[in-house]
């Protein structure tokens, strides 16, 4: 038998909607390795979409900030929910997102090493809420977007505070369209954004690692049907081809109206505005995501207490 624990089965059950026993067989098959089980039980149609293996599973707060026509978008993580709502370390993701603007790179130890509004670096301050809240903290990640000519449209999902929250959102626009026309675009795309989760820009831009892995269980689902190798072979083809088109931005179907392209609905927005609108890039930070996070001691010892 695989080495693996009620633990892994009750995370795998979670992350794929599976039912017990086909989530032991899985993992059985797989050595105990999650990913692989994942794979396993999407490749047999009894998993849910991959977008649902993506829960958030750490806490915080992201954090937006436009001057001009750049935007910068912050996380910053914490044990517990109870620290994303303290002002002590809301100011800190606060002002932290604000001296990420003026950032050359997106490199978060260069952010860290940065002077922070007061003294010291944000390394230092961040040691120092360590110290005073009691929990563990750390600035995860960062990216800028910019434009040369239009705006950049910052946008939070379920705020905590102004430009602080679960989902951030930044969509960059280039154009000289006059800038109320590129705002109201501007947060119309960041709100399908956040609902409807893109990888990338565009199809090209997808990652590598992530088709081959989907073509490897269209192919696996292909071998099943037991069709004809030809057969086989354009049903790989086109479940990739659907894959990219509803995981790329400009190709996915607007929220809106659940029928147009993305790049149709920028194109046509430029059209009534008398100039081209280019949908340059855009940010979608989701609390969180990629992480899998343990119960630390503090949040078991809050369970505890409320007696969960």
């Amino acid at each position: 038998m695989a080495a693996y624990t009620a633990a892994d089965v009750k995370t795998l059950r979670e992350r794929s909607g599976a039912g017990m026993m086909d989530c032991k067989k899985a993992l059985d098959e797989t050595n105990g390795d999650i990913e692989a089980a994942v794979d396993a039980l999407r490749a047999k149609g009894l998993a849910a979409a991959a977008k649902k293996s993506s829960r958030t599973a750490a806490e915080g707060l992201v954090g937006v900030a436009v001057e001009g026509t750049k935007g910068v978008a912050v996380e910053v993580n914490s044990e517990t929910d109870f620290v994303a709502k303290n002002e002590q370390f809301q100011d800190f993701v606060r002002k932290t997102t604000e001296v990420a603007l003026s950032a050359d790179s997106d490199d978060i130890e260069a952010l860290k090493a940065s002077a922070y509004p007061g003294g010291g670096t944000v390394a230092d301050t961040l040691t120092n809420n360590v110290a005073t809240i009691g929990e563990n903290q750390q600035v995860r990640r960062m990216k800028t977007v910019s434009v040369a000519q239009g705006v950049v449209v910052p946008y939070m999902h379920n705020a905590a505070a102004p430009n602080l929250g679960k989902i951030g959102v930044l969509v960059a626009l280039e154009s000289e369209a006059p800038a109320d026309v590129l705002e109201g675009l501007g947060k119309q795309i960041a709100m399908h954004i956040a609902a409807a989760f893109p990888l990338a820009l565009t199809a090209d831009d997808l990652d590598a690692e992530l088709i081959a892995r989907e073509r490897k269980i269209a192919e696996e689902k292909a071998a099943e049907s037991g069709k004809p190798e030809a057969v086989q072979a354009k049903m790989v083809d086109g479940a990739i081809a659907k894959y990219a088109k509803e995981n790329a931005l400009l190709s996915q179907v607007f929220v809106m109206d659940n029928k147009t392209p993305i790049q149709q609905v920028v194109d046509a927005a430029g059209k009534d505005a008398g100039a081209k609108i280019v949908l340059k890039d855009f940010v979608r930070f989701q609390l969180g995501e990629g992480i899998e996070k343990e119960e630390s001691d503090f949040a078991a010892e809050v369970a505890a207490a409320a007696g969960v």
